[in-house]
């Protein structure tokens, strides 16, 4: 989109995190088609048995971006970026309350129209999750890459516009935070 645009959709975003009621329905419409290819794809990656709706995953999330503290987004890579980590945290906090035992998270679901599923089970989710905490730890760009290209679906273009890099240094930190990863989930004792 163009910086107009851009600037549209960051000063309707302030004016509603700050209680303006037009200014939120004037956002959703320009933002909702996009949160909800960025839901689809985050709901692609979880679990079988979810029973969050994609629908429901991006105004959960939508409803926490502009709920919570006056937001600081530099413009409209920010506020995706933004809107992908609160996806993150509801996708994660629901893969915990499955995974409690009040919730039957020491049971295995058996599937029994397929043999394998393709999908990760919760437990990958949360490592993953623990994983990205560590990298934001270390360095905290390096887990805005990551959280901009897995979990926002951003190329590395679009990434280094909304970081304020140069797309080889994207590559790089791309290239660097998936080994780390990597390392951390093939040994979660290693120290990398």
């Amino acid at each position: 989109m163009t910086a107009p645009a851009d600037r549209t959709v960051t000063e309707l975003a302030h004016a509603a995190a700050v209680g303006d009621a037009q200014a939120a329905s004037e956002l959703l419409p320009l933002v909702y088609a996009e949160l909800r290819k960025l839901s689809k794809s985050q709901m692609a990656k979880t679990p079988p048995g979810n029973t969050l709706q994609p629908t429901a995953l991006v105004h959960e999330a939508y409803l926490r971006l502009l709920g919570g503290n006056e937001p600081s987004w530099n413009g409209r890579g920010h506020f995706f970026a933004a809107a992908a980590q609160s996806m993150r945290q509801i996708l994660v906090e629901q893969a915990r309350r499955k995974a409690s035992a009040k919730h039957g998270g020491g049971h295995k679901r058996v599937n029994l129209d397929a043999t394998e599923s393709e999908t990760p089970p919760a437990e990958d989710l949360l490592a993953l999750d623990d994983a990205l905490g560590r990298l934001e730890q270390i360095d905290q760009r390096k887990a805005k890459v990551v959280m901009l290209r897995y979990f926002a679906g951003l190329s590395h273009d679009e990434i280094a516009t909304a970081l304020g890099v140069s797309v080889p240094t994207v590559e790089r930190e791309w290239r660097f935070s998936r080994s780390f990863l990597y390392t951390l989930l093939s040994d979660p004792d290693s120290s990398a």
